[in-house]
């Protein structure tokens, strides 16, 4: 059975970058263009093994997203990887904070990806 992850970014053109690099891994791919897009699509929907968010989207941010998402039992112990231009400390404190398992800085290498989901996500 393939694992189901959760792709959130307001630019489609790296979420068709993340998805296509978890495609090609084996994953099943959601999308979801920012945060309240995220939360109304994984209630609603399947369950996810891995979230890869952005940090600055409209409506709801990557660290709102975390926040409301491990507010939900289905997402307690999901992994939450932050992939962001972001790589200043206190936006690293804040996203842990909230829940964050990992913080990837854009531009992504979709081997550091992939090699970081395989340490965060169990077998």
């Amino acid at each position: 059975m393939s694992k189901t992850a959760l792709v959130v970014d307001d630019s489609p053109t790296m979420r068709q970058m993340v998805a296509f690099t978890l495609k090609n891994a084996g994953f099943s791919v959601m999308e979801a263009e920012d945060g309240k897009d995220a939360v109304e699509k994984v209630s609603t929907g399947p369950k996810m093994d891995i979230v890869v968010t952005d940090l600055n989207m409209p409506r709801m941010d990557g660290i709102e997203l975390i926040k409301e998402l491990r507010k939900l039992s289905a997402f307690k112990f999901t992994p939450i990887l932050m992939l962001t231009t972001e790589s200043a400390l206190e936006k690293k404190q804040a996203g842990k904070a909230a829940g964050a398992t990992g913080w990837i800085v854009k531009p992504f290498n979709p081997e550091v990806l992939l090699k970081t989901i395989a340490k965060v996500m169990p077998a």
